[in-house]
Parts: structure tokens; C-alpha cells; sequence
């Protein structure tokens, strides 16, 4: 499949959308393998999955956290709370004309970017679906297929790792990732690159290594990495600057960039040449393109990341790595590497190593309602006209009083 770019068109403002009503769902996700990395073994899912409802249409969204604080703090239990108790019933009754309108009424609250990434890529789904366009056209994308990659997890033996990267290779994929820890990660890197000497390869340590594992990081330099994906602490970016001035290899950062201004500081103080941007992430799609922009001015190149979503969360995706500066291969790899049964009715498969962003209004997707209700453990509604919830606390403010 070529690249075909082409200009994104003018937009028509409409009225603004009022949202109605929200449905939340929590999915269990069996995943085909089991995957794992430096966290543990993943053999299954919790995806939230959030439906807005607006003027007719309605946008739909994943979270990416986990059931348990190991990428990052954030969790479901506790998203699920803050969404329905008090970030659903603030916003929904209310009109906004723009994404950036939502944004800026979801700008107050710290913190939690994952739960108002939920809420802010629902709104672009349900923003374009109300344009008529795609959702890649309003992000300003330019491209129509976008180049991935596959991440491979920790297996039982290098030659088991050669086999799958062998697998992925013959599918076309442009780039092999390799996930590592302290213990596991020369061997297999030297037994993949002497089987594949010409392959982008790259490895993920999801922040199992500290300044003192810098000789194993070291050793990696010998076998033509494009980078070296988060080998730190998620939240330390002074010693990945300390660490990459040690390293011919580029430090990727994934973990430790949640918003604009950590990719600034990360990229001034020369702790990564190389960001993985996740959506889901950094707080939505708006927070995602001035990331990008920063990344562009600043000439250090990006890559879409996964978290190994459903097809609601992989079209998200797809359609923001249209954008100019997603130069590397992403993890946007086929959902059938994944799921048995995804939740949607469109199959996201990759054609010779390049996935095509998928068509229609909003992301392009339909949900696979009977495959929804089977995979669907726990439902709430909540409507416009329903106050947050407060606990029943001494000293406690009424609800029109908490901002």
C-alpha cells in the first residue's frame, strides 16, 4: 500500500454539541497470548469504554490504564469513580462548540490524564461524526496509511523470540520491538539481529533499570538499535539525560511523558531523541498535537505507542499517527494479533506493513454490539441533570458550591 497524502479541507463550524448522556462499560478482554513484559504476565484486559451521546450521533473511547497502578498511577476502579461521580455529571447538560471548548472545561482538574482522555477523544469522535469527516482530517493528518511495527513480549527462550520476530517480519511489519528487563536483554537482542541483520529493531525495559544497570544498557549499543524505550524510572527525567549521554543508542520516552511540557523538559535537558506518544496518555488528542508540534519544531522524531487496545482505542490511534511528524513505526499492529473477537464490525489489519486509516466520519468504526454485550462485565448510565457525587463528609459543601 503507497503513502498517499493529501491536504486536510477547510471546516464548516456547526452549532455546538449538548451532550445528553454518557454510557460507561467495563470490558474483560481475553488477549490471544500471553504477553508479558517487565510489569508481569498479561493474559486478559480491563478496557473502560466510554459512550457520549450528543444532537443524535455518539463518540466513542477507551481508557488505557490498568486495573492495578503499574504503567502509570492512574487505575479503572479509581477512573471509574471520578468519571461517574463527578466528571460526567459536570459536563454533560452542557454545549460545546469545539474539542477545545471540552478541553478547557476539563482543564481544572489535575492530574488523571488517562480518565479525561477517555472524555476528550469520545468528544473528537463525536466532534468529526457532527463535521461529517474523518477524524485524521480534523487532526490535520496527512497520510492515509500509516507505517507499524510489532512489539514482541519476554519468551521463554531467544530461539522462541527469533521464531515470533521471524513471524513478523514475513507479515511485513517495518520494525521488531523487543521487550527486556535486567536479565533479558543481550541475548535476545544479539540472537534477533545476527538472525535479521537489516531489520529496524528496537527494545521496551518499561522502566525496569536504574543508572546502576548502565553497563547492560551499554552493551545493547553493539547491535544497531533505533532506540532504547524507556529504560528508567517513569517519572525521572534527569537521569535518563544522565543515562543517554552515556549511550550511542537514542533513549525513547513513553511512561514519563504525559503532557507538553514534560516533553519540553525532557527534550531540553537531552533525556530522549526519540518520544512514543500515547493518546490515551497525555489527557486526549489536543494535548497529543502539541506534543507533536513541540516534537516537529524541535526535529526529534515520533511514534504512535499501543496499550493494547480494542479496535475503539487502535482507530484512535490510527488516525492521529496521520500527523506529519509520526515519521517511526507505531505499535498500531493488526487486531487479530490480539483479540479473538474484537468490538468492532471493520477489521484493523495491517496490508504489508502499513495499516490504512480507517474511513467515514469520526474514527470509522462501528461497535459489534453483540460481541459488546458478551465481553461487557459492569454498565452505568449517567445523564445530564445528575449531580456529582459527594461524600457524606463533616464540613462538607453542597454541590453547586465545589467547583
Amino acid at each position: 500500500m503507497s503513502l498517499r497524502t493529501e491536504p486536510a479541507p477547510p471546516l464548516t463550524l456547526l452549532d455546538g454539541l449538548t451532550l445528553e448522556a454518557a454510557e460507561l462499560r467495563v470490558l474483560d478482554m481475553p488477549i490471544r497470548f500471553a504477553f508479558e513484559t517487565s510489569f508481569g504476565v498479561m493474559r486478559r484486559r480491563y478496557v473502560p469504554l466510554l459512550t457520549l451521546r450528543a444532537n443524535g450521533l455518539e463518540g466513542y473511547a477507551e481508557g488505557v490504564m490498568d486495573h492495578l497502578p503499574l504503567y502509570r498511577e492512574e487505575t479503572v476502579p479509581g477512573a471509574l469513580a471520578l468519571l461517574e461521580g463527578q466528571l460526567l455529571p459536570r459536563l454533560l447538560g452542557r454545549s460545546f462548540a469545539t474539542p477545545e471548548a471540552f478541553a478547557l472545561a476539563l482543564a481544572p482538574y489535575r492530574g488523571n490524564r488517562m480518565a479525561r482522555a477517555l472524555m476528550e477523544m469520545a468528544f473528537w469522535d463525536l466532534w468529526a461524526k457532527h463535521l461529517g469527516l474523518p477524524l485524521w482530517r480534523v487532526l490535520g493528518g496527512v497520510r492515509t496509511g500509516i507505517p507499524v511495527g510489532v512489539s514482541l513480549g519476554i519468551q521463554a527462550s531467544a530461539q522462541a523470540t527469533v521464531d515470533l520476530a521471524a513471524d513478523s517480519v514475513a507479515q511485513g511489519y517495518g520494525r521488531v520491538k523487543l521487550k527486556i528487563k535486567p536479565g533479558w536483554d543481550e541475548e535476545p537482542v544479539r540472537a534477533v539481529r545476527e538472525a535479521f541483520p537489516g531489520i529496524q529493531l528496537t527494545v521496551d525495559a518499561n522502566s525496569a533499570y536504574t543508572l546502576a544497570d548502565t553497563a547492560a544498557l551499554q552493551a545493547l549499543d553493539a547491535y544497531g538499535l533505533k532506540y532504547i524505550e524507556q529504560p528508567l524510572a517513569f517519572d525521572d527525567l534527569v537521569d535518563h539525560a544522565e543515562l543517554q549521554r552515556r549511550l550511542r543508542t537514542p533513549i525513547c520516552l513513553d511512561e514519563s511523558i504525559t503532557s507538553v511540557a514534560d516533553t519540553r523538559k525532557a527534550l531540553t535537558l537531552g533525556a530522549a531523541r526519540v518520544i512514543n506518544l500515547k493518546v490515551g496518555r497525555v489527557g486526549g488528542h489536543l494535548e497529543a498535537r502539541r506534543i507533536h508540534d513541540l516534537t516537529l519544531a524541535f526535529g526529534v522524531p515520533l511514534w504512535c505507542g499501543g496499550m493494547v487496545e480494542t479496535g475503539v482505542g487502535r482507530a484512535h490511534n490510527i488516525h492521529l499517527s496521520t500527523l506529519e511528524n509520526f515519521t517511526l513505526p507505531g505499535d498500531t499492529s493488526s487486531a487479530s494479533r490480539y483479540w479473538d473477537h474484537d468490538i468492532i464490525q471493520e477489521g484493523l489489519e495491517v496490508e504489508g506493513g502499513v495499516m490504512p486509516v480507517p474511513e467515514g466520519p469520526g474514527i470509522g468504526v462501528t461497535l459489534d454490539r453483540e460481541v459488546l454485550e458478551r465481553v461487557t462485565r459492569q454498565q452505568t448510565t449517567v445523564r445530564a441533570g445528575v449531580k456529582p457525587h459527594i461524600d457524606d463528609l463533616p464540613d462538607q459543601p453542597p454541590p453547586d458550591e465545589v467547583y
